[in-house]
């Protein structure tokens, strides 16, 4: 098994081609570089005064290169000591705001004859015309050659600048939390520098993924996770695949990392880590549910999440099942909020121009002018124990929110105060989560109850009310998503991760455990849906 893995002299099957830079530099035998990467080098890069690079601009550019050449690329240290051995004298220092820095390199920078230069000017000049991007640090890409499209993915990196304007490319990754031991003892053959090490490796690709992201290109994800997790295609083969993490392997042994991927301290850290790399990646792809998306960037953003969990385990396939489960469950999720976002950006949209169609508006207020309400409350109280005057406030506030024919954004601000107000007195509650859960039950319930009326009346408006309906149901999901998120104190990623891992019938939704900490008279119209006891 992996365990014993730290002998550096084993081989890897693997038959990938790899850069020969890799094995000169890390077998020590001459530190000189091959020219064929030298000649890359100088071509695209020079040294000069004043002047400074981001290391992970320069990391992107070579794993272009590599993905160009069919070279298999060698991890963000290795790299280094390669741009070092070429650019001698180089210094690194952390440039940028407090909580926004990152490392460059001091002293290099772009070619004025380089495509790379003209690609990444092209980009940030259609970005400061499209919006204010001219304050960010996030760096620019070229695109990615179009063979990264062979497995089918939608490649949309080609046309970064017309999708950019849709992302929020200004959120740096947040700080990671400390790593708390809990008082246990460290595994056999560990210590603190090899979890020091462990957490910086981290943090370093971490970053790299976030960048990527930014720049669309969504197949270097998977590049990222292989070169992390030293993947490799059996346990044993050739020394050029070990040449590739052998700057790894001096920063933290294989073997060290497969112990730490059993430590439970360190499962945990990596767990909290994703869930907070996955939130901010969510904030960056879809920034505002509501707002239209082009379809291509919808598709992309979907076929990457169909694909991330795939191209997660099989990066991981010689790493200890502990960490494989711990960073498949945040990738679920984050592949789940992804699916869901994107339905649900792609509901808005549909049913924005139903809204702002004044005929339909129209038929729809007379066909539920004819709903039979008190029918449906009837029915729906044995379920939902709705106290009738809200019941029907709530069909009154509907009724004038349409006939009014309010944009989507003002019908969202609506359903926002609905969930405030039933979540009122649960605020600062640990039944909170179980409350809201339990409202969104009712809320479906409740509409399905409606949307069933008007299947048997045969409405005109049915398949406008239907989309209506699916969308404000999505909408009520990530409502009371991230109410519950912001009342645990974690991200939405981490609230949902929960939910993947949880058995079924963990979490009861019993109405006796969901009294409001101070109870409201029933009568009172801030409490829209009581949780409380039936009354005989």
């Amino acid at each position: 098994m992996l365990g014993s893995g730290g002998n550096s002299n084993q081989g890897y099957a693997g038959n990938a081609r790899v850069s020969p830079a890799t094995v000169s530099i890390t077998e020590g035998e001459d530190n000189s570089v091959p020219s064929a990467d030298k000649k890359w080098l100088l071509e695209n890069y020079e040294t000069a005064e004043g002047v400074s690079l981001p290391r992970s601009t320069l990391y992107c550019h070579y794993l272009l290169h590599c993905q160009e050449q069919k070279l298999e690329p060698v991890n963000a240290a290795s790299f280094g000591k390669l741009i070092r051995s070429v650019f001698m004298g180089l210094r690194t220092r952390r440039l940028g705001t407090r909580g926004n820095s990152k490392y460059h390199y001091y002293g290099l920078r772009i070619k004025a004859s380089s495509s790379l230069l003209r690609l990444m000017e092209d980009q940030q000049h259609l970005a400061m015309r499209q919006q204010p991007f001219s304050h960010k640090q996030r760096c620019c890409f070229p695109a990615l050659p179009a063979c990264l499209s062979a497995r089918g993915l939608s490649d949309i990196s080609t046309q970064v600048q017309q999708y950019q304007q849709f992302l929020d490319a200004s959120r740096a990754l947040p700080e990671f939390p400390e790593l708390d031991l809990q008082g246990k003892a460290l595994p056999e053959g560990i210590e603190l520098e090899h979890i020091k090490s462990f957490q910086l490796l981290y943090r370093e690709h971490c970053e790299a993924i976030l960048d990527v992201m930014v720049n669309l290109q969504f197949t270097l994800v998977e590049t990222l996770w292989k070169t992390f997790w030293r993947f490799s295609e059996s346990q044993a083969g050739d020394a050029g695949t070990m040449a590739v993490h052998s700057e790894s392997e001096k920063r933290l042994p294989k073997s060290c990392l497969v112990l730490l991927c059993k430590y439970d301290p360190v499962l945990r850290w990596s767990h909290d880590c994703d869930n907070t790399l996955y939130q901010g990646l969510v904030e960056i792809l879809i920034p505002d549910v509501l707002r239209p998306i082009p379809s291509a960037l919808t598709q992309a953003i979907r076929n990457f999440a169909k694909s991330l969990e795939s191209w997660l385990t099989n990066a991981m396939m010689n790493i200890p099942e502990e960490m494989v489960r711990i960073k498949v469950t945040s990738a679920s999720a984050f592949a789940q909020t992804l699916r869901r976002y994107t339905s649900l950006n792609h509901l808005a949209q549909a049913a924005r121009a139903v809204l702002q169609n004044t005929a339909q508006i129209n038929q729809m207020l007379s066909d539920l002018n004819r709903v039979d309400f008190a029918n449906v409350q009837e029915q729906a109280s044995w379920v939902c124990r709705c106290e009738d005057r809200v019941v029907q406030r709530l069909e009154q506030d509907f009724k004038l929110t349409l006939q009014q024919q309010n944009s989507l954004e003002q019908w969202a601000a609506w359903l926002d105060g609905v969930v405030s107000q039933v979540l009122k007195p649960y605020q600062s509650s640990t039944a909170f989560p179980k409350a809201a859960k339990l409202f969104l039950l009712k809320w479906s319930f409740y509409s399905s109850m409606v949307i069933r009326d008007l299947t048997l009346r045969s409405a005109a408006s049915f398949g406008s009310f239907h989309l209506i309906r699916l969308l404000y149901d999505e909408y009520m999901y990530y409502l009371i998503e991230h109410r519950v998120a912001q009342a645990k104190g974690e991200t939405p990623i981490a609230v949902m991760g929960e939910e993947l891992v949880l058995p079924a019938d963990s979490v009861p939704l019993d109405d006796e455990s969901l009294e409001p900490p101070t109870k409201l008279a029933r009568t009172d119209q801030r409490v829209l849906f009581a949780a409380g006891p039936a009354e005989n």
